[in-house]
């Protein structure tokens, strides 16, 4: 558990603008369990929204390696968690992520970590897959890049329509994801179950 967070700029007048909300929504932002509140939800947002500080392609960049492998690079089911833009509502699930090298590759933790980052930023599903994709293809130049994105988010499960077992697939691609063939091939890998090592 990292306890050492550093906060931005902003966080008294965050703090002070949740008061405000929680006075607006008829509670009384001053009895016990509620006096540190808007300071807890502004630091939560402020963690919640760490992308913005973040580069993504120094991250690839950082740990990138020549290296002559020209077969598909899959990392999947990597967790993640993130904000709608449009309630303020979580959204959560697994991004899966496929690129093939042309001369270089990166850390398979920085594949993650770039997910990490367009996750913590105010998002919709759409964007963040395509992010992920340009951010990997501009980055590494890969022969393909392929973005496959499951999701489930609170505004449709605790508001609105109230379906809680939906959940929403986006995909992005580019180069040699463009053919029909390569996209099965990566299809059918994230299907393969995976085997506990």
């Amino acid at each position: 558990m990292n306890t050492n967070i550093e906060y931005r700029d902003g966080l008294d007048e965050l703090a002070a603008h949740y008061k405000e909300v929680l006075t607006l929504l008829g509670e009384d932002p001053t009895r016990e369990g509620l006096e540190k509140t808007p300071m807890r939800v502004a630091k939560a947002m402020q963690v919640l929204t760490r992308g913005y500080t973040q580069d993504p392609h120094k991250v690839l960049t950082d740990a990138l390696f020549e290296e002559k492998y020209n077969q598909m690079v899959i990392v999947k089911d990597i967790d993640f968690f993130s904000m709608c833009e449009h309630h303020i509502l979580p959204f959560y699930g697994k991004a899966h992520v496929a690129y093939i090298p042309n001369g270089h590759i990166t850390g398979l933790s920085k594949v993650a970590r770039v997910v990490d980052i367009f996750s913590h930023r105010l998002q919709v599903q759409e964007r963040l897959t395509e992010q992920i994709k340009d951010c990997i293809q501009d980055t590494l130049q890969p022969l393909g890049t392929m973005v496959i994105i499951e999701a489930k988010h609170m505004c449709m499960q605790m508001r609105g329509i109230e379906k809680q077992n939906s959940i929403t697939t986006t995909s992005a691609f580019s180069g040699a994801f463009n053919q029909a063939k390569t996209r099965e091939e990566f299809m059918n890998l994230l299907k393969t179950e995976t085997k506990r090592i």
